[in-house]
């Protein structure tokens, strides 16, 4: 009675490592996807973060795919090596223009560079959830590059250097000067207007990096996209294929029964 009892304990703990295991079976049968979960009733997570959770964690999603590895070859760790270097040229170029004093170039840029490896590491580990996440991280990259974009040009368009050489004192008419004095305020308005343009011409850089941004999220997220879609209609045909079954069905019955 206790053997018993023993064993039947130790099936419960090994069916419930299992269900720890595997909280999400996933069964494909002709163009339908069924998902059983498995919950756990000790857990305080809802049962959506639980089958979020499982499917993160299932080896279905996170073992590597050769096919996603066929099908994205070596594009993605280009458009990648294009997202790290436009996020470092924003995080380098934006401190001259704004001097620590708008934070914009800095966490765009960090974005930038974040999507470089997340699109980098979809190639090198092309697991349909890493594949999943990167095409959800340039979906998103869009609307930081746009953001950038209008934020660059609004900075273009208003910048100015009010707190220099004061020139609204200059232009008074009632505000006499020495002939030294002029010379000075003619020299520091020209070097006013140089360093407006200089700073100018940064941020119209950012802009077209921002555009390059854009359409590198455009194409990284594309490519995912296909990617997925391709490997998932390669495992339909692997499943759905009759010939797979036919030469089953043939080698069962040609082989000799002992």
């Amino acid at each position: 009675m206790a053997c018993e009892d023993s064993g039947a304990a130790q099936r419960k703990r090994s069916q419930s490592t299992a269900a720890a295991r595997m909280p999400v079976t996933i069964a494909k049968s002709q163009g339908v996807t069924v998902l059983t979960l498995t919950s756990d009733p000790q857990s305080s997570c809802p049962p959506l973060c639980q089958i979020l959770k499982g499917l993160c964690c299932s080896p279905v999603c996170c073992s590597v795919s050769q096919h996603l590895r066929r099908v994205q070859k070596t594009s993605q760790s280009l458009l990648g090596a294009l997202h790290i270097v436009i996020g470092m040229l924003n995080i380098g170029l934006g401190a001259i223009p704004f001097n620590g004093s708008e934070l914009s170039p800095f966490w765009l840029g960090g974005m930038f560079i974040l999507f470089g490896i997340v699109s980098i590491l979809s190639e090198k580990y092309p697991s349909p959830c890493l594949v999943f996440l990167n095409v959800f991280l340039n979906l998103a990259g869009v609307g930081f590059a746009i953001a950038a974009i209008i934020i660059y040009s609004l900075n273009i368009e208003f910048m100015n250097l009010w707190w220099m050489c004061d020139d609204d004192d200059y232009l008074s008419p009632y505000n006499t000067r020495s002939p030294q004095e002029d010379v000075w305020m003619e020299k520091c308005l020209e070097g006013k207007a140089i360093i407006l343009m200089l700073k100018r011409g940064i941020i119209a850089i950012l802009i077209i990096l921002s555009i390059l941004e854009l359409c590198v999220v455009i194409s990284s997220a594309v490519l995912g996209i296909k990617a997925l879609r391709s490997s998932e209609k390669e495992e339909n045909k692997s499943t759905d294929d009759p010939e797979q079954y036919k030469k089953l069905l043939e080698k069962v019955t040609t082989s000799p029964t002992v």
